[in-house]
């Protein structure tokens, strides 16, 4: 066998296949051990993937130790992890500035996930002077990989115009790309941009698919947005599913809607108790009302 003949490749397939469980039973020991000795050799996707198993066992500083020898093999995503260690201050003192350099070098390798991140830095000033220009550029880099994240963040960049000049089109264009990925927030976004006609044609009955979608995520204000939606067309006890979804994570204008519907018998019995006990919560949430005071 070639694991016989100290062959780093075979090692690091075996030390694979016990990892992930293809080909082999799923073995985390024998996985450390097979991948430890084509790390030894200098086999950098072995140290690369000693690194994550030292992440799994919460041992920071052998993890680093493992990327770093990767990363400076050139292995851009041992960069990427070696940076989001730096960045996140996981198991080493937090370093934005290490962070960056790290990133930087696996970005200059076309990392997709180092690009966003760099966009990332540079719109929040991390380790770098903040530079929404800069940031931009990033983030279309990562955007134009069909990174989600760049996606969304450029799309940001144009609705607020920060670095870009101000575009709503261009925005709902780089927001939906993102949407269209399973981006939360991202459908979020682009569900209020077809409510309102932000940089698309108004569309009602997209706003709310989007918003649906966003929803299925757990999202709030999508929840509290659709039972907006469906309250304006009369459907009050879809309304109150909603406004029950997002009220139970804590929004507090979903809260104080509810208590509306039941003072005013909207979807459900009147009931001026209930009312009460949900405008005390919103109230209690941060709710600036008359009904507060």
């Amino acid at each position: 066998m070639a694991t016989e003949k100290n062959d780093p490749k075979a090692q690091f397939e075996l030390g694979r296949m016990y990892y992930t469980g293809q080909g082999a039973e799923k073995d985390y020991t024998k996985a450390k051990e097979w991948t430890e000795k084509a790390a030894m050799q200098g086999n950098r996707d072995a140290q690369f993937n000693l690194g994550i198993l030292y992440v799994d066992a919460k041992d920071y500083t052998k993890a680093k130790e493992w990327y770093e020898k990767a990363a400076l093999q050139g292995d851009s995503n041992a960069q990427y992890n070696l940076g989001l260690m730096y960045y996140r201050g996981e198991g080493i003192e937090q370093d934005y500035s290490k962070a960056r350099e790290w990133f930087e070098r696996a970005a200059m390798q076309e990392n997709a996930k180092a690009e966003f991140i760099m966009g990332l830095l540079y719109e929040l000033g991390y380790g770098v002077k903040q530079n929404y220009t800069l940031a931009a550029d990033w983030y279309e880099k990562a955007a134009n990989r069909d990174q989600a994240d760049g996606q969304y963040n450029l799309g940001l960049l144009y609705y607020r115009g920060l670095g870009v000049k101000q575009n709503y089109t261009k925005a709902a264009q780089w927001i939906e790309k993102a949407a269209l990925q399973d981006f939360a927030y991202a459908q979020l976004d682009i569900g209020g941009m077809y409510l309102e006609g932000q940089g698309v044609k108004p569309d009602s009955v997209k706003a709310k698919q989007w918003y649906e979608k966003a929803a299925k995520h757990d999202l709030p204000e999508a929840q509290f947005n659709l039972g907006l939606l469906e309250g304006g067309e009369h459907h009050y006890i879809k309304a109150k599913e909603w406004f029950e979804k997002a009220a139970a994570q804590g929004h507090t204008y979903a809260q104080y809607y509810l208590g509306l519907m039941y003072e005013n018998g909207q979807g459900v019995q009147k009931n001026l108790k209930k009312a009460n006990q949900w405008y005390k919560k919103a109230c209690a949430n941060g709710l600036e009302n008359q009904i507060c005071y």
